[in-house]
């Protein structure tokens, strides 16, 4: 009964932990917009903490739009993009039970609680129509980094993939 219990702990702080890691991508448009009639866009804004991230962020969105038949130009495209990334640092509480007492028994029981910081990531793309600078999409991605600058471009990769696998979306009947 023991050793069931002491595999379980660490089983279900195993499923809290890869819960906390997953990414969360939310898109959202203009449902009266007409995506059918755009097919080119110009780059207005890219802005990362980081500037070595710019040209990641923007080949990443870049493969995307070109897969949907959208073609880039450097100027005067028919709607206007803007990538903005921020990094913050999440904490996550983990409190640990040494066994002893409970709430069964009359006993003294002992609790650790460990404070583990993680950082993450937030990408926001816009798209703003070029003549009435209206918003029309927008697409968020949140994911937590590690140390590792590939893995962070697979995210990025795997992220920005997710936002736009529905994209463009379809107008309103």
């Amino acid at each position: 009964m023991k050793f069931r219990r002491m595999l379980a702990i660490p089983l279900f702080v195993l499923a809290l932990t890869t819960a906390v890691f997953a990414s969360d991508v939310v898109v959202d448009y203009d449902h009266a917009a007409d995506f059918n009639q755009v097919k080119t866009y110009s780059w207005s804004k890219v802005h990362t903490a980081n500037s070595i991230w710019d040209d990641r962020v923007k080949d990443a969105i870049d493969k995307q739009l070109a897969a949907k038949g959208w073609t880039q130009v450097p100027s005067g495209g028919d709607v206007a993009l803007m990538a903005v990334e921020k990094t913050s640092i999440h904490q996550q509480y983990d409190t640990f039970y040494d066994g002893f007492g409970g709430w069964r028994r009359a006993g003294m029981g002992e609790s650790t609680t460990t404070v583990d910081n993680y950082k993450v990531g937030t990408l926001i793309v816009t798209m703003f129509e070029v003549n009435s600078k209206q918003l029309i999409w927008r697409g968020t991605s949140s994911s937590d980094l590690s140390g590792n600058p590939e893995n962070n471009t697979k995210k990025l990769d795997k992220d920005v993939q997710q936002m736009f696998k529905k994209f463009p979306p379809r107008a309103a009947s």
